[in-house]
């Protein structure tokens, strides 16, 4: 990686220690999903419900086609799990304005609700272990999880153009 500073003390950088953060990384999504699991499970769904729920609610009116591009899912697979969503009364579709071949999404009130339900625990875990952490490791950990998404990714958690962030990322060298 030429991100590295030469002369750096790298050990984190070996098999163990590679090893013990993919470990790591299996146990936080264990316990990061296991609430949402549960909930889930109640409803007859599962993960795959729970993703389209939350990037339908993070992005009110994506399209399908932005949709699959997010969750790197075959037409099929969305397909089937988007008609259980919308049949159960959880996800809204209307046709695009200008393009009425174009589906957009949305949640519904019934939606959002489960959205909250799931989501919540998941803010708390996360905001206890930022807190516990500190601000530091938070941008820490930013940055590692920037680093794991494949490039084309990693715009959308990048600052926007022209915010003082930005201006200070760009000027790095």
């Amino acid at each position: 990686m030429s991100d590295l500073k030469a002369g750096v003390n790298q050990l984190f950088l070996r098999e163990e220690e590679l090893r013990k953060a993919m470990e790591l990384l299996f146990f936080a999504y264990r316990d990061f999903t296991a609430e949402a699991d549960v909930v889930l499970s109640d409803l007859g769904l599962g993960r795959a419900h729970h993703r389209v729920i939350y990037f339908v609610g993070r992005h009110k009116d994506i399209s399908v086609s932005d949709l699959l591009r997010i969750l790197r899912i075959t037409k099929q697979s969305l397909s089937r799990v988007l008609s259980e969503l919308v049949r159960e009364g959880y996800i809204l579709q209307k046709p695009g304005q200008q393009d009425r071949r174009q589906r957009l999404l949305d949640l519904t009130d019934k939606g959002v609700d489960l959205e909250r339900q799931l989501s919540e625990r998941q803010r708390q875990l996360v905001a206890r272990a930022f807190r516990e952490a500190g601000g530091e490791a938070v941008d820490g950990f930013r940055k590692v999880m920037i680093g794991m998404i494949d490039e084309p990714d990693r715009e959308r958690f990048l600052p926007a153009p022209g915010t003082p962030a930005a201006l200070l990322r760009r000027a790095r060298p």
